[in-house]
């Protein structure tokens, strides 16, 4: 089946999770702690399709406020598909970068406040949740640290990958930098062809300077050292 992350078509099968569906098909949704239910990194708006989700998990209830769930928020690495359907998504990480890059203003505010409150509202149940998941072993400092370091990885080249989408001008610098480079080296052979025994060699003084045979206008100019 087809679903829509970030407006992307990616190819999933019943009993995916969500998550890997995204990093299978390069869709940019974030995953600092490597799939733990932890940072809520990998948090994403369900636009069309919450039936063809499984139902929230215990961590996504201890994280996610009744606000953000009525707004379709879920947990990208808790949400494994059920059934086929028609599922668009849209991750946290893209709608800011929208807001930002449509210099929304007010969606902005909107959202920060809507996330201040999610924090607030459910830290207590969050910090809960985790300490009974390493209580009961369900989760191991360890392994997190290990899931977390891969995490961090993968974000940091979709991150790179997701910026050079945005602003495709970032890759000229080195094309222009090169040719800017032998621009210069070039300009230079124009003003001062070569140095040897002690003569300063410049366009146009002799056959020899740049290949040029042109009637001589300045005089070779010797430099020397007292």
């Amino acid at each position: 089946m087809i679903i829509t992350i970030n407006d992307k078509p990616c190819e999933a099968n019943i009993g995916d999770l969500l998550l890997k569906v995204a990093q299978h098909n390069k869709s940019h949704i974030g995953c600092i702690c490597g799939g733990n239910a932890i940072c809520q990194s990998c948090f994403v708006y369900v636009k069309e399709g919450n039936e063809c989700l499984s139902p929230p998990s215990i961590e996504e209830k201890a994280f996610i406020s009744d606000k953000l769930f009525h707004e379709g928020g879920r947990l990208a690495c808790r949400s494994v598909i059920v059934k086929e359907g028609t599922l668009r998504v849209l991750s946290r990480a893209e709608y800011l970068r929208r807001l930002v890059l449509g210099l929304n203003v007010p969606g902005f505010i909107t959202y920060a406040q809507t996330i201040g409150y999610n924090v607030v509202s459910k830290l207590p149940d969050g910090a809960g949740n985790l300490f009974n998941r390493v209580k009961d072993g369900h989760v191991s400092p360890g392994d997190s640290l290990g899931k977390i370091g891969s995490g961090l990885a993968y974000g940091s080249l979709l991150a790179s990958l997701t910026f050079m989408d945005t602003f495709p001008f970032m890759q000229y610098p080195v094309s222009i930098l090169f040719e800017g480079t032998k621009g210069v080296f070039k300009g230079a052979a124009n003003i001062v062809c070569n140095v040897s025994g002690g003569l300063l060699h410049l366009p146009g003084t002799d056959s020899s300077c740049c290949g040029t045979n042109k009637t001589p206008v300045i005089e070779s100019v010797k430099i020397s050292v007292k």
